[in-house]
């Protein structure tokens, strides 16, 4: 791969990663609930399944919708009951786990056994939030890695280095800090191999038959004995002689005949 083809590709990631963020980030979330909660201290030590409706529909708690048929019922001071025979938007307490949990939906009633889910809030020690919905929870991991590779991607383009005659490379800010700080460690030396022992045990066995020691020490402190080197029997000088003779006898063979000088020839006058 080249290096323009390698940039135009980098590159295209890069935009591509940002034009992503930019839409995701784009979302309107003023209207959002899911990052806001809604408490009322003075009616925290006093709640229960009985109140806790009413203590969701304070007029300062921003999730409560004031066109509700529990407004309706409230103003004409009826009973809950009346709610199934409504339609329209109401809130209901779906779950309860004293004194600590309550869980209340708001849903869209169509009939008296038909009804449409909107949103669910869970009370925890008297403070209110939203539950999030699957969209919202979904938008939100995919933003949250999408930002996590941009931060890698702007990371990674801090360290690259690039250059003509030698093309990219990765330059770390901590690298010559560690190869600074790493211990050295030693080189360890390598044993010898075995045709250089091979080698040395010979030399030394010729070294050894060549010039033989002359003292043998049996154990280590002891006192060296002396080695009695066998010296090999001369031999006798009347054979000395005689081979010295065979030489001459043979050198002293007769010689092959030389050819007598030319003739000289008179001139003719």
């Amino acid at each position: 791969m080249t290096s323009s083809n390698y940039d135009q590709k980098h590159i295209g990631h890069v935009l591509f990663v940002r034009h992503l963020v930019y839409i995701m980030a784009a979302v309107d979330f003023r209207d959002n609930l899911l990052g806001i909660s809604w408490v009322d201290s003075g009616w925290v030590p006093i709640l229960n399944p009985g109140n806790v409706l009413d203590y969701f529909s304070e007029r300062s708690n921003p999730f409560y919708d004031r066109t509700c048929n529990n407004e309706v019922v409230k103003m004409q001071r009826l009973t809950l009951e009346h709610l199934n025979q409504m339609v329209g938007v109401e809130y209901i307490l779906l779950h309860a786990q004293e004194p600590i949990l309550y869980i209340i939906r708001k849903q869209q009633r169509q009939s008296p056994t038909q009804v449409i889910p909107l949103a669910d809030y869970y009370i925890i020690a008297g403070v209110v939030y939203q539950a999030p919905d699957l969209g919202t929870v979904i938008s939100s991991r995919a933003l949250s890695a999408v930002h996590g590779i941009q931060s890698a991607f702007d990371e990674a383009m801090a360290y690259c280095r690039y250059h003509p005659s030698k093309g990219y490379w990765w330059h770390f800010k901590d690298q010559e800090e560690r190869e600074k700080n790493k211990p050295k460690s030693k080189k360890k030396e390598e044993p010898s191999s075995l045709f250089q022992r091979h080698r040395v045990d010979t030399l030394l066995l010729d070294l050894r038959s060549k010039f033989p020691p002359t003292f043998y020490q049996p154990k280590p402190g002891e006192k060296p004995i002396p080695v009695e080197v066998k010296k090999e029997p001369e031999p006798p000088t009347e054979a000395v002689k005689q081979e010295e003779r065979e030489p001459v006898t043979k050198s002293s063979a007769p010689a092959p005949p030389s050819k007598p000088p030319p003739e000289k020839r008179a001139r003719l006058q």
